[in-house]
């Protein structure tokens, strides 16, 4: 049996197991020295592969117990780890993000780094340092969600702390990045929720920590919810560039991804990132170091051009039934050629999940082997305010209900904006930016930025582009560009 064989029938015996080991990845930053040292751990422990979690954490089951092997390594690498029980949390980011989707100017890698830096204490409650520029990290699924604005060096401060019903509070204060961490634990200190202490009282709460802030004076505008394709190969706009790797039952095996830590080093690549869709983003690859990844990633039988609807599913980590049933779902709506481009999905169990999605499948409490079909008002996730659209409903039907809602969904696009017809390019709606569009890997072209890469100066008319323009990421011509709002 040759190696691939090998590694695949690893990923697929099953196995049982005593302990499921977290490991908190803050921001979902890890370097590849760190990422084989938690793979030398867990194989010690009888694992045979990593699932990456929606909190951007590791997680990996263990058949042998050696609590003193885990203290010693994820102590010498400062990372934080749990056994089982998990009551602690993993701080989200939007650091992947950086350099493959639209960002604030003044928001770069050396400003999440010091945040994350700053955190001294372990987190009990879900927080979220995102751009809201980018589409690829979810904005409010923290209980404590700092949001970047406009304004260098301020975050917008959102707290979530009710059921999935329940749209997000904005405090009416913004907060200095250097004061993240002090605000976190303050709220965190507070028990806002077990103290009963109304969303109106936290403000003056605030001024406890006498952190810097400044009052919110610009409301925050929601971006397009267009579902990036985070897989392959593509290029950045400083002419390197970053691979996105997804494997379809978040079974990370260990084989390949030593391979791949070891690639990393040797082309020296310095960080690894891992994103709440449960897959690897691996950026800063030299122009010279594409072929060998090519090689690496073809010998080890990696796929990288899954469908969006195959990559568009936001399932809990270690769950079979919700990974079974996406599955199921996935094959009969691929069957019929359905579309589901710009919509969203989760399967929520009986694990306690934030769905970050348009459509949630949730399973009832109240018949069995049933499940409800909820979305997002305006099939927005970024709302976070979701409603039934059917309850109770047999598995069978699940397939017949999503192409229902597809239909809905694009119903009630606004044609004017989102479809064929041309939209008036002097009479825009007030909020809404026009955009160009790659079809192939939603690439977003934007007149007020230019294309520094191809010397396509600022407030350049996509009209006003050569023929020979393409898309920066994936070569595709200008002809594949659509508008958007």
């Amino acid at each position: 049996m040759n190696k691939l064989m090998r590694d695949r029938k690893s990923t697929s015996k099953p196995v049982k197991f005593k302990d499921i080991i977290r490991v908190f990845v803050k921001g979902g930053i890890i370097s590849p020295g760190d990422l084989l040292k938690i793979i030398y751990v867990a194989e010690r422990l009888g694992a045979g592969y990593l699932h990456i979690g929606s909190r951007q954490d590791i997680l990996f089951p263990a058949t042998e117990k050696d609590g003193e092997l885990l203290n010693k390594t994820f102590g010498a690498i400062d990372m934080e780890y749990e056994v089982n029980d998990f009551v602690y949390q993993n701080i989200s980011s939007s650091y992947v993000s950086l350099d493959l989707q639209p960002s604030k100017k003044w928001l770069g890698s050396d400003e999440y780094h010091y945040i994350l830096e700053s955190f001294s204490y372990r987190p009990r409650l879900r927080i979220n340092i995102v751009d809201p520029s980018q589409s690829l990290v979810p904005l409010f699924t923290g209980n404590i969600n700092f949001l970047a604005a406009n304004l260098e060096n301020f975050w917008y401060l959102y707290l979530r702390f009710n059921e999935i019903q329940s749209a997000p509070w904005q405090v009416p204060l913004l907060i200095y990045g250097e004061d993240i961490a002090k605000v976190s634990r303050h709220l965190e200190e507070l028990n806002i929720v077990e103290n009963n202490i109304p969303y109106q009282e936290v403000t003056q709460r605030l001024e406890e920590t006498n952190a810097y802030t400044q009052p919110v004076t610009e409301e925050l505008i929601f971006p397009d919810t267009n579902f990036p394709y985070y897989e392959g190969i593509n290029r950045m706009p400083d002419g390197k560039y970053w691979l996105g790797l997804y494997w379809r039952d978040n079974h990370f095996n260990f084989n390949i991804l030593k391979d791949i830590c070891q690639r990393c080093l040797q082309t020296e690549v310095g960080k690894i990132s891992l994103t709440p869709w449960k897959s690897l983003v691996i950026k800063d690859i030299f122009e010279t170091d594409r072929i060998g990844w090519e090689k690496l990633l073809g010998k080890a039988g990696m796929n990288l051009r899954h469908s969006a609807l195959e990559l568009n599913w936001h399932l809990p980590a270690l769950d079979e039934e919700a990974l079974e049933l996406k599955t199921q779902l996935v094959r009969t709506l691929d069957q019929q050629d359905i579309s589901t481009y710009g919509l969203t999905f989760t399967v929520k169990t009986s694990h306690d999940i934030t769905p970050f999605t348009s459509i949630v499948i949730e399973k009832s409490t109240e018949q069995e082997d049933s499940y409800n079909i909820l979305y997002s008002r305006d099939f927005n996730p970024n709302l976070m305010e979701y409603q039934y659209y059917a309850e109770n409903m047999p598995r069978e039907v699940i397939a017949s209900l999503l192409i229902e809602l597809s239909h809905i969904y694009y119903e009630q696009l606004d044609e004017y904006i989102a479809g064929d017809k041309p939209m008036d390019l002097d009479v825009r709606l007030p909020g809404f930016k026009l955009l160009y569009e790659c079809k192939s890997c939603l690439t977003q072209y934007d007149q007020e930025f230019g294309e520094e890469a191809q010397d396509i100066a600022k407030n350049t008319p996509f009209e006003a582009l050569p023929e020979q323009y393409h898309c920066p990421l994936c070569n595709a011509p200008k002809s594949n560009f659509q508008r958007v709002k």
